[in-house]
């Protein structure tokens, strides 16, 4: 994973590279973990996108730098995620 400013490149699993923007990061206490939410790059705001969302293992500075990615496993993790993505797409004042 590479990342600049506000945009990360992800690799799959067959080598290609895509680049995503950082929609938002953020913590829950209840999970003890921080998250991160991409988008294409490029995208418009009013288009229908998939966003990926991840935990990852911050810097000393508590950024996704050169942070790791790991994949949210279980549907209550995955419930809390879209709660917040959800409180996020729906509020002016977070966007």
């Amino acid at each position: 994973m590479k990342e600049n400013d506000n945009l990360m490149t992800l690799v799959d699993e067959n080598g290609n590279e895509t680049l995503y923007e950082v929609l938002f990061t953020f913590e829950s206490d209840d999970y003890e973990k921080s998250y991160i939410l991409l988008i294409p790059a490029g995208t418009q705001p009013e288009e229908q996108v998939d966003v990926l969302a991840f935990s990852f293992d911050p810097d000393e500075n508590g950024e996704a730098s050169d942070a790791e990615l790991h994949d949210i496993e279980s549907d209550e993790e995955w419930d809390m995620v879209e709660g917040v993505l959800d409180t996020f797409l729906n509020d002016e004042n977070m966007q």
